[in-house]
């Protein structure tokens, strides 16, 4: 039998890398797949299990620098151009000196650029000119108040905010539950923008729905996260009718009972 000849497949296609450091208790590995053009890999890895759950003390213990210092070092061996921390809670639990802290220390340990969640968020409103925020959060009382005052802090009026309570599996939230939260939290007109929190948090499906109910753009913490990490390497996340990414999402027609009304 003759060998088979290959030459044809010309492949594998060259990958650039993205590095991304998420906390041990992150599940959706996948959704964050789905933001990516074909010709980048993820490259994941987790800090250490902690016993204790989501809480701001979890914040603060899979944000420490150390422990981003060893994840980061142990991604460089595969050479991503730009390394992002996947958690918003970790990265907003310090405040925005507490988040450009992180950057820098993750920058340091791998000699290249860093972002997080949280970070990605601000770039994300800037992006869309958004001066009132909506907000979904999963967490407890406590986590999003954090929240509320972290995007205070970068100058921005949160409208309104629906919160779930969890301390754990997240990840298991039902989009529909999803959908109700943000019902809650954000009315057309109230608001520039809606953020769904917590990278543990699915929606990658939901984005368009509800930006198309809403009239208004909605960003998650994965999608923002994976934005900015893309935009730092010159590329586009992949996600059709998803305003963040894609300019004509922006654009809500206006509806007869507006016009009735005599909205503009």
């Amino acid at each position: 039998m003759s060998a088979m000849d290959v030459s044809f497949l010309g492949g594998p296609r060259p990958q650039r890398g993205v590095g991304v450091v998420a906390p041990f208790d992150f599940a959706l590995d996948r959704e964050l797949w789905r933001w990516v053009p074909d010709d980048v890999s993820l490259h994941l890895t987790r800090t250490p299990f902690v016993p204790v759950e989501v809480s701001l003390d979890l914040a603060r213990l899979v944000s420490e620098h150390e422990t981003l210092g060893e994840a980061v070092r142990a991604l460089t061996a595969v050479s991503p151009e730009v390394v992002a921390y996947a958690c918003t809670s970790g990265s907003f639990v310090g405040g925005i000196a507490g988040e450009r802290a992180m950057c820098a220390a993750m920058s340091v340990a791998g000699a290249l650029p860093a972002l997080t969640t949280s970070g990605a968020l601000l770039e994300a409103l800037a992006e869309l000119g958004a001066r009132r925020v909506a907000l979904v959060t999963p967490y407890t009382v406590s986590v999003t108040r954090a929240l509320e005052d972290y995007v205070a802090q970068a100058g921005a009026r949160v409208t309104g905010c629906a919160y779930m309570g969890l301390t754990r599996h997240i990840w298991r939230v039902p989009y529909r539950d999803v959908v109700d939260m943000a019902r809650r939290a954000a009315r057309p007109g109230t608001a520039d923008a809606l953020f769904l929190s917590c990278t543990n948090l699915p929606t990658y499906d939901v984005i368009p729905q509800l930006e198309a109910e809403l009239r208004m753009p909605v960003i998650s913490a994965n999608q923002v996260t994976m934005w900015a990490a893309l935009r730092r390497l010159g590329t586009r996340a992949v996600g059709p009718y998803q305003a963040l990414l894609d300019d004509a999402a922006r654009v809500w027609p206006v509806l007869p009972e507006e016009q009735q009304e005599g909205w503009t």
